[in-house]
């Protein structure tokens, strides 16, 4: 039954279906269809409605139930029916599409058998065959790339052996280049692992290859080597680090002027210390500066120079490079793109700035270091000539400075003054304590010397020959860079040192002024009267070196006639005109001031100081000379103004400023100056025992007086040969004081010959008995007399005893011609006024013997014309004019006495008295005297 039920026939619902049924009543059962049957495909129907069976089972009722069901089923088959039988037509045509369709899929497989049979043939007659070549081809491509690749990554792996050959070799530029290319290539090969270990090892190396350009660029500070050069600075310039390049330069020039100094000084201490205990090493520059000793001074400060002047060698060796190499760089614009042209030119404007800045550093730096090795040891008690190294290598130095950078070199100039002020006052106190030492045992002999003598061959003034050279030219040419001469720098350019010619100097030998035999052969005698080209291998400036006192002319232009006429008008010569007449003292104060000015000369900063001295100099032996020779209280009686005004004030001044008054013959006296007073001067010097001035055989010394006078006269005549020089290194503000030097002092030298002869001229003829001959003579004669008195004769016979003697001192020592003339010119005019004195003597007189007395002289001057060549005869006016007095009248008589003050009280009173008596009365005697009186009372 369960099964009927729930399967029920296909005939049963066919005839249900069949039924014809009410459409309304058929809708009316499908609605009461539960809505559970309409839920979805996967209900069971079957088990839903076995589970809503009750569990009293009752048959009639399942029946009617399965009916209803049927009812329902049919109902709803019926309208399935009805709906596919209004779809019939579109289900047929569907059907047709399908078959259709079914067909064409069988076409399409039939198509794609085909097509893959044709494929498989395809496949086997070309992909295998052609594709396959390219594939291979294209992977042998492939591995040709890899394999370049490789062989470029093993030369990378091998380039570091090739960068140490190349920096071995010194070959900066090419190293770079290397590593920059290395780079460049490792960069497109970074993604391998080696290489990217390879890149960083490169940028190391690359750092090693700029330490390594340091170290080579700091090599050029001492050493400059073109070549050298130009590859540090082409590798810079590849590095892209021109200006950094010269930043470190600059601090290697520093590095190496210290490192410099320091080793050399440092060599010298542990020379001369010779114990290893003290640790130099480790002091200061300026500490070890101190332990020089004064033998090492010299060579040191030399070597010091030598190697400071290799460092400023370089640094102008790299201007030099730099400036050319811009040259070439500006004559050929198109090197490089325009960007790089402008970074180039950008370059090129900081290298110029840095480099000229950097010569004045450099330069101050060389100055300090110098400085401080100066004044690190107290040069005051040097040698003279050791001194005048260290100032000529200082001279240098600063003459390096000038060219260097044009610096005046302020620091070295300080320096070097400071040292030269403490060393100098030292040496001049020392020189003049010589010098009076000398003078003190001065036997005023004649130092022979060669007739054509002068100071410039004395080894003292071979400098003068060198004053045109830069380091001693005047400091009026502010830049003495540019000179006719090379520069020190283009001088040793090649090699060589400009601190390696002090040596050369002093080994020069002093020439031989010294005559061989006293004096001249009798060859060169004969020269000074013929061509007088014996030193014609002598510069001319050279030969000026005797100006005659007369005529100023020099003796090179003028010997011969000067020799001709000293032979006419005096016999006191050895036929020698010009030969010098000097002492072994004069010749040493001529070095003394030679060494002096080369001082001078070096050092211009103390250039006053130095010429203050060298007038001391001067100033002492014009003093001594007057002390010993001239010195005498009779000068003012005797009315010949032997003393001029100017000399008195320099001689005054001397014994003011130069000579200590205190030390005198009281030893004991007190001081009447402060001890800094004193400490710039000197004593007073004493003339030497045997030295004789009182013989009256000798001429009362007159030889030595010659000898002393004259030699001042020559020394004056070599100062006065060196004015120019002394004025081209005084400094402006203190010309003045060389002036007036010249004028007040140098000038008098030939004053001194009137004090110091008149002393001969007034001993050397008995004057006082010529006025006992002359008292016993009668004046009221009354006839005129023919025949002269006999005290003119015995006077006569007294000038020519003197000109007997003065040929006997001239076989000693040549008696110039202005000599003999002073001579003759005091005796002269001591024997007129003699005479006058005489005739003031006369207590009575007539015409006949004033005529008398005009003969006695006029006697007395025809004799003494032959004797002499002096003319006119000095003071022939002076007696004259006081015999002819007595003719005068009253009121002439009055005019006269006030116009002749030249006679004394005593010879005017005479006058009027004696010779006037006769013709005048009492008054006018008496206004007379009055007039005499009121003239003579202001000189009281």
């Amino acid at each position: 039954a369960y099964c009927t039920t729930s399967t029920p026939h296909h005939e049963e619902l066919r005839e249900l279906r069949e039924q014809p049924t009410d459409p309304q009543e058929e809708q009316e059962i499908i609605d009461r269809i539960e809505e559970v049957y309409f839920s979805s495909d996967s209900f069971d129907m079957v088990q839903y409605e076995l589970e809503k069976l009750p569990p009293d089972l009752n048959l009639l009722e399942l029946e009617e139930y399965r009916d209803k069901l049927k009812r329902q089923q049919a109902a709803v088959s019926k309208r399935v029916a009805d709906l596919i039988l209004e779809k019939q037509p579109s289900y047929v045509k569907e059907l047709e599409r399908v078959t259709s369709l079914q067909t064409n899929l069988q076409l399409a497989a039939v198509i794609c058998t085909n097509a893959r049979r044709q494929l498989h043939s395809a496949k086997e007659g070309f992909t295998e065959a052609s594709l396959g070549l390219l594939a291979n081809q294209r992977r042998r491509q492939l591995l040709t790339g890899l394999l370049k690749s490789l062989r470029t990554i093993k030369t990378l792996q091998r380039t570091d052996v090739r960068l140490s050959e190349m920096l071995e070799e010194e070959d900066y530029p090419g190293a770079i280049q290397l590593c920059l290319e290395c780079q460049k290539a490792a960069s497109t090969f970074k993604h391998y692992n080696c290489i990217s270990e390879l890149n960083s090892k490169l940028q190391d190396t690359l750092e090693q290859i700029e330490e390594q350009l340091d170290v080579a660029l700091s090599k050029t500070c001492k050493h400059f080597d073109v070549s050298h050069y130009t590859k540090v600075q082409l590798a810079y310039k590849l590095l892209g680090k021109t200006q950094t390049a010269m930043d470190q330069l600059h601090m290697h020039f520093t590095q190496a002027i210290h490192n410099t100094v320091f080793q050399v000084v440092l060599g010298y201490v542990e020379l001369c210390a010779g114990n290893a205990d003290t640790k130099f090493q480790k002091m200061q520059y300026k500490d070890l500066c101190t332990h020089i000793t004064a033998d090492s001074y010299i060579p040191c400060l030399t070597d010091l120079c030598k190697a400071l002047w290799e460092v400023m060698l370089s640094y102008h060796l790299t201007m030099q490079w730099h400036d050319e190499h811009y040259k070439e760089e500006e004559a050929t614009p198109g090197a490089g793109n325009a960007e790089g042209s402008d970074e180039s030119t950008v370059d090129r404007s900081y290298v110029k700035k840095k480099l000229e800045h950097g010569l004045t550093r450099i330069w101050q730096d060389v100055q300090l270091k110098v400085k401080a090795y100066l004044l690190g040891t107290d040069v005051s008690n040097f040698k003279y000539d050791d001194f005048i190294v260290v100032l000529d290598v200082i001279s240098r130095l600063m003459q390096v400075g000038e060219e260097f950078c044009g610096s005046k070199s302020e620091v070295l100039q300080e320096s070097i003054r400071r040292q030269s002020v403490n060393y100098f006052k030292n040496y001049h106190r020392t020189r003049l304590e010589e010098l009076r030492m000398f003078l003190e045992n001065e036997t005023w002999e004649l130092c022979p010397v060669k007739y054509n003598f002068s100071i410039a061959q004395l080894h003292e003034f071979k400098f003068m020959g060198q004053c045109r050279s830069p380091s001693v030219s005047p400091s009026r040419q502010p830049e003495s860079t540019e000179t006719v001469e090379l520069s020190l720098f283009e001088q040793y350019l090649q090699g060589g040192n400009p601190f390696e010619m002090q040596i050369d100097n002093k080994e020069e030998e002093t020439e031989d002024v010294l005559a061989s035999n006293g004096y001249e052969s009798d060859e060169l005698e004969k020269s000074v009267y013929q061509d007088y080209d014996s030193d014609s291998d002598v510069p001319e400036e050279l030969k000026q070196d005797y100006v005659d006192e007369q005529t100023g002319d020099a003796p090179v232009k003028s010997v011969s006639r000067e020799t001709l006429r000293s032979r006419k008008r005096s016999d006191y010569n050895l036929n020698r005109a010009n030969a010098p007449i000097l002492t072994n003292t004069t010749l040493n104060v001529i070095r003394l001031v030679g060494k002096y000015m080369q001082m001078m000369n070096i050092l211009k900063p103390i250039a006053f100081d130095v010429i203050h001295c060298v007038s001391q100099l001067f100033d002492y032996y014009l003093y001594a000379v007057y002390t010993f020779f001239g010195r005498n209280d009779m000068y003012e009686s005797s009315g010949l103004g032997l003393i001029s005004s100017r000399l008195r004030t320099t001689l005054s001044r001397i014994q003011e400023s130069l000579i200590d008054v205190s030390v005198s013959a009281d030893r004991n006296a007190g001081p009447h100056a402060s001890p800094e007073e004193r400490k710039e001067k000197v004593p007073s010097p004493h003339l030497s025992q045997l030295v004789v001035l009182t013989a009256s055989d000798t001429l009362y010394g007159l030889a030595e007086r010659v000898v002393a006078t004259e030699s001042l006269v020559f020394l004056a005549e070599q100062f006065e040969f060196l004015h120019l020089h002394l004025d081209t290194m005084m400094p402006s503000a203190k010309k003045p004081f060389l002036q007036q030097f010249y004028s007040q002092t140098v000038s008098t030298a030939s004053e001194l010959r009137k004090p110091i002869y008149w002393i001969v001229a007034a001993k050397a003829i008995d004057y006082e008995q010529m006025l006992l001959l002359m008292a016993g003579v009668k004046w009221d004669i009354k006839e005129i007399m023919s025949q002269h008195n006999i005290y003119v004769d015995v006077l006569l016979k007294e000038f020519e005893k003197f000109n007997q003697r003065l040929g006997d001192v001239s076989k000693i020592v040549r008696i110039p011609l202005p000599v003999s003339n002073v001579l003759w010119e005091h005796c002269i005019r001591l024997a007129n006024r003699t005479l006058v004195e005489g005739y003031a003597n006369v207590k009575k007189c007539s015409n006949e013997g004033r005529a008398l007395m005009q003969l006695d002289f006029q006697q007395f001057l025809m004799k003494l014309e032959k004797l002499t060549d002096l003319r006119p005869i000095p003071d022939k006016e002076f007696v004259e004019t006081y015999i002819k007095a007595y003719y005068l009248t009253e009121n002439d008589m009055e005019q006269f006495i006030k116009n002749h003050r030249e006679y004394s009280m005593k010879q005017l009173t005479n006058l009027v008295n004696v010779c006037l008596g006769s013709h005048i009365n009492k008054k006018a005697r008496q206004k007379l005297l009055a007039a005499i009186d009121d003239i003579d009372r202001p000189k009281r």
